[in-house]
């Protein structure tokens, strides 16, 4: 492994982290009344993108990079089809 190999990896994992603190602060708090639908499946149609793309070009580090981020926006998902929706105050 080269070190554009390892500063795609590191970039890969940077973007992957981006949903953790959101999917945790959901988690916990058992509520993702402000997060977007249409956000959350635009995320994960891209991802399916990215993914499909990464592996006919062989590319480790997009490869990772949107398995996490797809893994994490499956979550925020889940999290909005079953946590119940807070009243509007």
């Amino acid at each position: 492994m080269n070190l554009v190999d390892l500063l795609g990896y590191f970039g890969a994992f940077l973007s992957a982290i981006t949903f953790m603190p959101q999917v945790w602060l959901a988690w916990k708090s058992k509520s993702v009344g402000d997060l977007s639908i249409w956000m959350i499946l635009i995320v994960i149609t891209s991802c399916i993108v990215w993914l499909v793309y990464a592996v006919n070009v062989k590319s480790g580090p997009v490869l990772a990079a949107n398995m996490i981020v797809l893994a994490l926006a499956l979550m925020l998902f889940y999290f909005k089809m079953t946590f119940p929706a807070k009243p509007k105050q």
